[in-house]
């Protein structure tokens, strides 16, 4: 009986074995190509950081170094739609601004809380605030005001990462550059600056289309500006926008440790191009706008940097968040064209873009909603 048992038996996880390889390859086939370049939405308006929920929702902050529109925060409606986030009543036209409403946002993210974070530089205040929405609703959660010895006047903070478990947020500043840490329920605000790993290095120039890249003037050198969170929340990644070096340090110091502890904990991740923007997935491997290529690299979590995709359109690819699946959202804007960059005359040229690339990677689900 056991003979004549075998071949029933066998028959049907044969054909279990069929069904799941044929849906294994249907669901290969249905993703597209590691590289895979889609344009998302195309502006009249530059997009600062972009940022993209589980179910499909689109924002951007508008980058306050484009001419002025009236629009800080905006949600995409479509490919060439979008509207003021929340509201209007949040959005300053040029003269108007005040502690009501927002004045140069720039950094965006989401967290595990269904909140939209945005960073706002306050260049026309002269303060540094960071804004908490409830996705769902836009109601407005949070507004925090850093003290001036966390963002003294003239602070550039932008780049951010949300640990809503933790409850607290981290912040790049690129001047002077530092590191902040925020507690989200008290608004205790700490900084971390001085170390060499936050300053641009000389050798690692910006040379967007071949050219010597310059800002105010000068040749570019900005230090730290891109930063990440890992999946556990335990560590930190950053590194300066001039800079060939991708840093960690664990967070736990930038928010209870001393400027000597800190300094001695932190590391050398792996290699990096002149980036705007990075993020990191939820295997270690981290992803960054390269600015002189075009393009998008990638570091992987065994220390190797490779190019990801390399294209025309990505003219000056500023942030990179991910999405849902292995999309990752870029906002691209043609940055050194402002006038900040060229001296003189806006020489960008519509329509600026959001983009997403397919990584093939599990992307960073520990922040969607």
């Amino acid at each position: 009986m056991i003979t004549d048992q075998q071949p029933t038996l066998r028959t049907p996880c044969r054909l279990l074995a069929a069904v799941l390889l044929g849906a294994a390859q249907l669901a290969w086939a249905a993703s597209p190509a590691i590289g895979t370049l889609e344009e998302v939405a195309t502006l009249p308006i530059r997009p600062g950081n972009v940022t993209a929920t589980r179910s499909g929702r689109i924002f951007a902050t508008v980058h306050p170094l484009d001419l002025p529109a009236g629009l800080q925060l905006i949600e995409i409606g479509g490919p060439s739609a979008y509207r003021p986030w929340p509201d209007a009543s949040l959005q300053s036209p040029p003269h108007s601004q005040s502690d009501e409403r927002l004045d140069t946002p720039l950094g965006i993210a989401q967290d595990q809380a269904g909140r939209l974070w945005v960073t706002d530089m306050g260049l026309n205040l002269g303060k540094t605030r960071i804004w908490g929405f409830d996705i769902a609703s836009g109601k407005l959660l949070h507004k925090i005001e850093l003290p001036a010895a966390v963002a003294p006047p003239g602070a550039f903070v932008q780049d951010l990462a949300v640990d809503a478990e933790k409850g607290w947020i981290y912040l790049a500043d690129i001047a002077p550059p530092g590191l902040l840490a925020v507690e989200i329920a008290t608004g205790k605000a700490r900084r971390f600056d001085g170390h060499a790993a936050l300053q641009a290095e000389p050798g690692a120039a910006m040379r967007v289309d071949g050219q010597a890249t310059r800002f105010g003037g000068q040749p570019a050198s900005v230090g730290v500006n891109p930063l990440t969170l890992s999946r556990d929340g335990e560590t930190i990644y950053f590194g300066a926008m001039n800079g060939t070096h991708w840093y960690s340090v664990p967070s736990q110091l930038l928010r209870e440790g001393t400027p000597a502890q800190i300094a001695a904990e932190i590391r050398s991740v792996g290699r990096k191009p002149v980036s705007d923007g990075a993020a990191t997935d939820d295997a270690g491997n981290h992803f960054f706008t390269n600015l002189n290529d075009h393009g998008i690299d990638r570091l992987d979590p065994q220390g190797q940097l490779s190019p990801l995709i390399r294209d025309p359109r990505l003219h000056w690819p500023d942030n990179v968040q991910f999405g849902p699946d292995s999309w990752l959202y870029i906002a691209v804007n043609q940055l050194h064209l402002t006038p900040a960059f060229t001296g003189g005359a806006d020489l960008g040229q519509p329509p600026y873009r959001i983009m997403r690339v397919w990584t093939g990677t599990p992307g960073n689900q520990r922040s969607l909603r």
